[in-house]
């Protein structure tokens, strides 16, 4: 019997030497049945041609602007579903997949149906042996919480799965849509993983499904990211939390502790220029 076609997205901007180096890995997948396609988010560089010049046999999708994170995987999901995949496999360019992580991630899925996403267990590519996360994080809608998880004991309180590593089962997709392009950056990956709760399928973790990753976790971004990080934060909040207001102020007071207590006052600015975006942003879209 023929392992189901799985489509493994890279979604690209500007970076194509951590791309090349992804897809690199990924011609060392175990796996026996999946199609590659990069899509290259308006890279104002020469990131597609450097792409193509290293894998001149892969798929590369010019898309005519940058759609963030969520608008630019659409384009790649549609197509997938529209050539019969059975899972997508969204993955960061910065990141290096063991070569069994696919296998085993579909393995698992393949054992229960209601399994709607499935993540791997994401590793510090400058500390190889340091977990950056443990399939995802936790989303604590009452007081406005979104953390990683980095223990199996944790997985029970798993929300979403990260999307630095993300398949998706074709069914899930189907049944509760696409990624919410409402979030430019930032919060898609937890607004799939609620959004996939609610409709009753489970999230999973295969620990044999390694996946290093070069970024997530480091205090180097930009006030911009800060910004973004917060903005997209509070519109998850007020779309899924019961009292969203109780939601947003715990989720302020979190930051504004966390920043003050590491020296970081520049931060603040960013956290309450995104706090005032995110209040405002459009639920729908």
């Amino acid at each position: 019997m023929a392992e189901p076609l799985v489509y493994i997205l890279i979604l690209n901007y500007r970076a194509w030497r951590d791309t090349v180096a992804c897809l690199g890995a990924l011609e060392k997948l175990e796996y026996p049945n999946y199609r590659v396609l990069v899509l290259d988010n308006a890279s104002d560089n020469d990131s597609v041609a450097q792409i193509r010049a290293a894998f001149p046999k892969v798929e590369v999708m010019e898309l005519g602007r940058n759609l963030g994170y969520a608008g630019g995987n659409n384009v790649g999901l549609r197509q997938a579903l529209t050539e019969g995949a059975a899972y997508v496999w969204l993955l960061n360019p910065d990141t290096l997949p063991d070569a069994q992580a696919l296998a085993a991630m579909v393995e698992l899925a393949q054992q229960d149906a209601q399994i709607g996403a499935v993540g791997s267990v994401l590793y510090e590519m400058d500390r190889p042996e340091q977990v950056q996360a443990w399939g995802g994080g936790e989303v604590v809608l009452l007081w406005g919480l979104v953390r990683l998880l980095n223990h199996p004991g944790q997985t029970p309180r798993l929300n979403y799965i990260s999307g630095a590593s993300l398949l998706l089962r074709r069914e899930a997709l189907e049944q509760v849509g696409l990624l919410d392009e409402g979030f430019f950056m930032y919060g898609e990956d937890a607004d799939m993983g609620l959004r996939l709760l609610k409709s009753g399928f489970k999230l999973a973790v295969v620990p044999q499904a390694r996946v290093w990753h070069k970024g997530g976790t480091s205090w180097h971004g930009s006030l911009k990211a800060d910004e973004h990080f917060a903005a997209y934060n509070i519109r998850l909040f007020r779309k899924h939390a019961p009292w969203p207001g109780l939601a947003v102020a715990g989720y302020a007071l979190f930051w504004l502790v966390e920043y003050s207590l590491r020296g970081r006052f520049d931060r603040l600015g960013a956290l309450w220029r995104g706090l005032r975006r995110g209040w405002r942003l459009p639920l729908s879209v």
